[in-house]
């Protein structure tokens, strides 16, 4: 009689097929950390990251300082049109400083001014000096040295990696940003209910920005290429010029004022709190951050995406038609898993822009055209809020935040498909538009 037994396949063959499936699945869509390999590229990301949160506690504490001082929210709200007027100005001039000098220099002596700001709220805080004209200045001086060190920052990322993984380095940028913006504002309002009140959150924001400073000062030299002008206003012009000329930039460009202008419902929030949902405002302003940081979380698969004029469109309309479903909400937990989802468009469609940017653009324009995307990334949102107080003033709740938010959908839908270099853009065809 014959003792063998008949040879099945191993009964672990399928559950190490779905193993590899998996890892497979997670290799491709969780965020793609490569650019982190780079020491530049990794020490600029941690100071990021870090200055991020001290920016959002010093973002909170000024108004509340203002407010303490002055009961009144004009001069509050002042604060963020002196912060809005340097970054106009510093943002252009210093994109234009940017192509003509070491970017390393310049990023470096940014960062330098702006910690000198912040040192300067912490010595009026620990003072008690009680000046908001003061605050107000030091804010404007702040504010003038983040536009120039953010316009570097876009315009040097893409020399300290390798082209393929401009995406890549983009989504780590933006996701260590969003989580900054969460926990920024959270610790600020444990340091500011603390004895050491302003001066604490002045103080941990000062720290924190050593990170970026030590980045900077860790940067190779960066100086600029051939065919860079000397910096002025000429040169300003001339980076404006070749945005005109070029639809594909002046697209990413256009669909980010649209999305910021007709669907950025924030200054609704206390609004809607009180007469809709009757509290939830903390939920409400966290909701797209946290959208964004999970989108940033599974970013894989970005990178991979060649036609990035049609993926940037799609998430731009995914971002207003959430925005635009949520001003229907009749539930706070439904409208903030709608700003969540709005808020994980949004990641991908800033890493598209920036991507775009850095992508299309030739080195010696990058600077200049950095401080345009700098202008258009701060001054949008405060469009938005304008454009939604006023609307809610005189028209209707529901008209302010869904029905801009709808007709952005059909406007950047419209305009993309109309702008055909734009809708037919690939990453991979070198920046070029396929024939």
């Amino acid at each position: 009689m014959d003792q063998s037994t008949p040879v099945s396949p191993p009964a672990t063959e399928s559950s190490a097929s779905a193993r590899r499936a998996a890892r497979g699945f997670l290799r491709h869509a969780v965020a793609d950390t490569r650019p982190l390999a780079t020491p530049a590229f990794r020490r600029t990301f941690l100071g990021q990251g870090a200055s991020v949160v001290g920016m959002m506690l010093t973002a909170v504490a000024v108004p509340v300082q203002l407010y303490e001082l002055t009961g009144s929210s004009l001069v509050v709200g002042l604060s963020g049109l002196v912060g809005l007027l340097p970054v106009i100005a510093f943002g252009l001039y210093g994109g234009a400083v940017a192509d003509a000098v070491d970017r390393r220099r310049l990023y470096l002596g940014s960062c330098g001014f702006t910690w000198a700001a912040t040192l300067a709220l912490l010595l009026q805080s620990m003072l008690d000096v009680r000046s908001p004209a003061l605050i107000l200045v030091l804010v404007a001086v702040q504010a003038g040295g983040f536009a120039v060190s953010a316009t570097v920052r876009g315009a040097i990322v893409p020399l300290l990696i390798p082209g393929g993984q401009i995406a890549a380095a983009n989504a780590l940028v933006y996701t260590a940003g969003n989580v900054g913006q969460v926990l920024g504002p959270l610790l600020a309002g444990v340091l500011l209910s603390t004895g050491g009140g302003y001066s604490l959150a002045y103080g941990t924001d000062a720290v924190l920005f050593t990170v970026a400073l030590y980045a900077a000062f860790r940067l190779p030299p960066l100086p600029s290429r051939e065919g860079s002008q000397s910096p002025g206003l000429r040169s300003v012009f001339e980076g404006l010029r070749f945005l005109s000329g070029n639809p594909v930039v002046l697209m990413s460009f256009a669909v980010d004022v649209a999305a910021m202008s007709l669907a950025m419902p924030e200054a609704l929030f206390p609004q809607a709190a009180a007469e809709r949902f009757h509290g939830g405002v903390g939920p409400l302003y966290a909701a797209i951050a946290v959208g964004s940081v999970a989108a940033g979380l599974f970013s894989g698969w970005i990178g991979r995406v060649r036609r990035q004029g049609v993926a940037l469109t799609f998430a731009v309309v995914v971002w207003a038609a959430a925005i635009g479903a949520a001003g229907f909400a009749r539930t706070l937990w439904t409208a903030v898993a709608l700003l969540v989802l709005a808020g994980a468009a949004d990641l991908v469609s800033a890493v598209y822009r920036q991507t775009i940017l850095q992508a299309y653009v030739p080195d010696r324009m990058r600077g200049r055209l950095q401080g345009v995307y700098t202008v258009v990334v701060a001054g949008g949102p405060r469009l938005g809020d304008l454009r939604a107080g006023a609307m809610a003033a005189t028209t209707s709740f529901t008209i302010a935040w869904s029905g801009t938010a709808l007709a952005c959908v059909v406007i950047v839908l419209c305009a993309a498909l109309a702008v055909r270099p734009f809708w037919r853009y690939e990453a991979e065809a070198g920046g070029r538009v396929p024939t």
